[in-house]
């Protein structure tokens, strides 16, 4: 079975990457729940967070970090949404930490969960997103 991930993190399958290094990938969800959202992870594949081994918490969450910090940054947002599933709506089995810009009145949460995906209406308006948020992620470094 082939890993959609793996094809990302391998460069097989292009994608708006906005940080790569020897053991992480980050880069746009394709369906983001606001413009910015970037998914983590490591590019060995590891199914779940339950798998991660120790080794690789500190780079896995190190980027998560950066990239919240640089999401915030890059995109004038007020904070941040840090979430993985395991296993339950995993829609990817590839360890994956999603990272969403947050700013107050956003309706990302009410008092009935639902999340609605929000498409870029270009590919370009994906680009710069991209764009400024690796660049916002190399000035944290």
């Amino acid at each position: 079975m082939t890993c959609t991930f793996c094809q990302i993190a391998n460069g097989e399958i292009p994608a708006h990457i906005v940080h790569r290094d020897d053991e992480v990938v980050a880069f746009l969800d394709r369906a983001p729940l606001e413009h910015g959202h970037v998914l983590v992870m490591p590019r060995a594949h590891i199914e779940t967070l339950d798998d991660l081994p120790d080794d690789l918490l500190a780079p896995v969450f190190g980027a998560v970090r950066r990239t919240s910090i640089a999401v915030q940054k890059a995109l004038g947002a007020g904070g941040s949404f840090v979430a993985t599933n395991t296993r339950i709506s995993q829609s990817v089995p590839h360890l994956h930490i999603h990272v969403v810009p947050r700013n107050k009145g956003d309706g990302l949460f009410s008092t009935r969960l639902i999340w609605q995906r929000k498409k870029y209406e270009t590919d370009s308006e994906m680009a710069e997103a991209a764009t400024k948020i690796r660049a916002a992620y190399e000035a944290a470094g």
